[in-house]
């Protein structure tokens, strides 16, 4: 498993733009308005009909209820059936979204993402200045419900794959499967499908007062069991329609399929929407064998879990006896830095992108003479400026005479300090750019490892200035 930073840009959408609609189960008029986000923000909910518009984010964490789609719930604030709109999002490849609602849930539309997905196209797709995480998938991470037989899998995969497989274990519907080759074809293939429900789930659905906002245009009714006049009279009255059928192929009247298997592609759907809880891309092949909202939602946890773990504990693979590409000495030429205040003494990776260097740490640093004497201890501040300097590497060499420039630190964000770091221990130093350099202004993520572990973090931005030669 790991996470990589890509070369792809982070995607967000150029204006905002409106849906109204009404929701599925609480049958409310509701706006949803899809709105631009900066880089890194993520996909989030604001819900602009209460006070102060608390924001959710769209987090697997915050999943509370998956009745009848998935809930999210942060501070006493829900949103439900959440996962229509966030398919439409992960289908066309954005990153950042805010997504303001006046009601608690999204317009149900017709049951798929359909109309989602051509609003955010009208909207308008842009790069934006950041570069996009990916979560690539190197060993089988499976979850299971046993309840249910329900069973989820991810496993390792060139791009972002998805296959469902349903079986409800009525004649209606039987067997059906569905396969998503490459996210590009979401629209074409998955988007327009729609929700459906079999008709012993509508009559107990209504005998609870929700689907009021249903319609025989937002959901595909398959009939189970025999249609009594009883039932009729109530779907006639819940649907607004003066009479109600059923078609040979076992649906109610008034809609025609798609698709054959228009239930395996909704169900592909609401995977994509429910995965898109995890909060990272994925690369890899998800296989889930008769998906629900629960064993989605429960598997998204699991993964975003792991790469909360992955992004802790995603020590650089360097083989410490092999040649570095960079001595101290070839460090020197190019940091304006001296002992004591060189913190770096070999780098093993440079990229566009990112660098690693090492340290070290040996008793004769000079500031254990003074840093708790008797129980010496690397100062947290000499860790982050070593982290520094490792990016200094990386934003030097974008410049043909990097000995005539200095290095000045603009700002640091997020510094944490996990595990101390004592004479004997080597450090290893990772940064990667958030950002691409920019008029000699680097803005990176750094990581500072040793015996195995994360012990700082801390986001960093500095900027190269040349020197002057009077």
């Amino acid at each position: 498993m790991g996470i990589v930073v890509t070369e792809t840009k982070q995607k967000t959408i150029e204006k905002e733009i409106s849906l109204t609609g009404v929701g599925l189960h609480t049958g409310k008029d509701v706006t949803l308005t899809f709105k631009p986000a900066p880089a890194n923000t993520g996909l989030a909910f604001k819900r602009v009909d209460l006070e102060g518009a608390p924001v959710i984010e769209a987090d697997a964490n915050y999943v509370t209820n998956t009745q009848r789609g998935t809930c999210l719930e942060k501070n006493g604030v829900t949103i439900q059936t959440s996962e229509h709109v966030l398919a439409a999002l992960i289908g066309l490849d954005i990153d950042n979204v805010i997504l303001e609602l006046n009601a608690s849930e999204p317009p149900i539309m017709d049951g798929s993402s359909k109309f989602f997905v051509e609003a955010i196209e009208k909207a308008g797709i842009v790069e934006q200045d950041a570069f996009r995480e990916e979560f690539v998938v190197t060993d089988i991470v499976a979850y299971t419900d046993e309840d249910s037989g329900s069973e989820i899998l991810v496993m390792p995969a060139n791009q972002y794959q998805i296959t469902t497989m349903v079986d409800f274990g009525t004649k209606v519907l039987g067997t059906q499967n569905a396969t998503l080759n490459q996210m590009s074809d979401f629209k074409e293939e998955i988007s327009t499908s729609r929700t459906f429900s079999f008709l012993h789930e509508i009559e107990m659905l209504l005998e609870h007062g929700l689907i009021k906002g249903g319609d025989l245009n937002n959901a595909i009714v398959y009939v189970d069991k025999p249609l009594s006049p009883e039932t009729m009279e109530k779907l006639k009255v819940a649907f607004k329609k003066d009479a109600i059928a059923v078609k040979p192929n076992g649906i109610l009247d008034n809609l025609t399929l798609h698709h054959p298997n228009e239930a395996a592609r909704h169900k592909l759907l609401d995977v994509v929407g429910d995965l898109a809880l995890v909060g990272t891309k994925i690369r890899g092949k998800v296989i889930a064998n008769k998906p629900g909202h629960y064993i989605n939602t429960q598997f998204a946890k699991k993964l975003s879990k792991i790469i909360k773990n992955e992004r802790r504990n995603n020590v650089p693979n360097i083989d410490l006896n092999q040649p570095p590409l960079m001595d101290v000495t070839q460090i020197m030429a190019m940091l304006p830095h001296r002992q004591p205040f060189l913190l770096i003494d070999k780098v093993f990776e440079l990229s566009d992108q990112h660098v690693t260097a090492t340290k070290n740490v040996t008793m004769n640093e000079d500031f254990f003479r003074g840093h708790f004497p008797g129980a010496p201890v690397m100062p947290g501040v000499l860790i982050v400026e070593a982290m520094a300097q490792t990016g200094g590497i990386l934003v030097l060499s974008t410049v043909p005479d990097p000995e005539n420039y200095l290095t000045f630190f603009m700002k640091m964000d997020n510094v944490k300090f996990k595990q101390k770091v004592s004479p004997g221990d080597t450090l290893i130093f990772k940064c990667t750019l958030i950002t691409p350099i920019r008029r000699g202004i680097c803005h990176m993520q750094g990581y500072a490892y040793a015996n195995g572990k994360l012990c700082a973090e801390a986001e960093l931005m500095a900027q190269i200035s040349k020197v002057k030669n009077d």
